[in-house]
């Protein structure tokens, strides 16, 4: 199927799966990798954020929180734009939110002036995800489901590589040193491979929407009832999945290990959860969307359930991989039902809707385990909550998967 790009006086020609769409995909996936810092900066600085500015364990991770709820709602925003305008001028709009977040951060002399800078700096990353695995997903038919787990693991590839660095700069220079040359970074390194991208795909922002309009999968559902749906079934599996990714580096503090080690598991359980997130479009290719989300939510709930029983610094790292093993597809399955089930005009907006809600799950999972902790000075009632929101997650998803089979879609 082949669609026109035009850029200047010359109409080309762009083919879904060809050579031009990997070298887009691996464009996005770059600018993805650089911009969703914003996402996981906030969990490295919150130790010395709690000391430089007092507050208790809870009132710090509303920092998370806001960081989480900017990057929620900015996915919707940013996912309309992109419908509408293209995936330039939403990049566009990130940078410049990621440089005043950060730089409002570095600068903050209180805690909720820090606070108010994160919800910024999550306004500016949301860019960086739920549209950009939409776009991918324009761009590819037979490959779709691997090109959105690509576009996706950016997310995880960026929480893999920047703990580490924002760790050493926070030990050489400070956290809000440090939070300031994040800002300059990205605004240099996402306007170069934003231009590139542009150049890429064309001077006109005319984007293909491939001929396979029509939904693969019918759930017999409308599109605004099946997204309530699937909002509420991602919300439930974020609930769950926030507590080891938001916590692990203050639960790793409290158990004498120290910031380090848990910022090491933090980067691994990320590490894994971009091979996880591949290998998850891998099987989205062959057993679609819904059955992969399954998959992955049975297997994070098994993971959460061996942080009940360890506590010691070797078996800390083997569960924390096994959970970004496990979890790392999650998300990007979503994105993937989105495109099987509803129609392609709307993907960005709709895949940013969904996203938005699971972030919310993120953002309130991180702030209840969070004050879960201040009342029990434990995490286990934590992991405890987080495992029975995994199950009503489990239970969505195979509801929605007996339902597709009784419509024949995966015959």
């Amino acid at each position: 199927m082949k669609s026109p790009f035009e850029s200047g006086r010359a109409t080309t020609i762009f083919v879904p799966d060809s050579a031009a769409a990997w070298r887009r995909l691996l464009i996005v996936l770059a600018i993805a990798t650089v911009g969703s810092v914003g996402q996981w900066s906030v969990v490295i600085v919150l130790p010395q954020v709690q000391a430089a500015f007092g507050g208790t364990r809870g009132a710090v991770s509303l920092a998370y929180t806001l960081t989480t709820i900017g990057f929620a709602l900015g996915g919707v925003v940013t996912g309309r734009l992109t419908d509408r305008l293209g995936i330039v001028p939403a990049m566009v709009a990130g940078i410049a939110l990621l440089l005043i977040g950060y730089i409002g951060a570095g600068f903050s002399t209180a805690l909720w002036q820090f606070i108010a800078a994160q919800l910024v700096i999550g306004l500016g990353a949301s860019s960086t995800f739920a549209p950009l695995m939409a776009e991918a997903s324009h761009w590819f038919v037979r490959r779709r489901g691997i090109a959105v787990g690509i576009a996706g693991s950016g997310y995880y590839l960026s929480g893999a590589l920047w703990p580490p660095i924002i760790e050493r700069g926070i030990v050489h220079y400070g956290w809000q040193t440090t939070l300031i040359g994040i800002s300059i970074f990205c605004a240099i390194a996402m306007t170069a491979l934003v231009l590139v991208l542009r150049s890429s795909i064309g001077g006109t922002q005319n984007r293909s929407i491939s001929a396979e309009t029509r939904p693969s999968v019918d759930l017999n559902l409308s599109p605004n009832v099946l997204t309530g749906i699937l909002s509420v079934a991602s919300f439930c599996c974020c609930m769950a999945m926030a507590i080891p990714q938001v916590h692990i580096v203050s639960y790793c503090g409290d158990l004498g290990y120290g910031v380090a080690r848990g910022a090491e598991m933090l980067s691994l359980m990320l590490a894994l959860g971009v091979i996880s997130r591949i290998g998850s479009g891998f099987i989205a290719d062959r057993i679609g969307g819904l059955g992969t989300l399954l998959t992955g939510s049975m297997a994070q709930a098994c993971a959460l359930t061996m942080y009940l029983f360890v506590d010691g610094l070797t078996s800390l790292y083997v569960v924390s991989g096994l959970f970004g093993l496990f979890q790392g597809g999650i998300v990007s399955s979503y994105a993937i039902i989105v495109r099987e089930t509803m129609p392609a005009k709307e993907a960005a907006m709709r895949v940013g809707t969904v996203i938005m809600v699971s972030l919310l799950g993120m953002s309130a999972g991180g702030w209840i385990s969070g004050v879960i902790f201040d009342m029990f000075v434990s995490y286990r009632a934590a992991f405890l909550n987080g495992i029975l929101w995994n199950l009503v997650n489990i239970g969505i998803v195979l509801l929605l998967l007996t339902r597709s089979r009784r419509q024949g879609a995966f015959a």
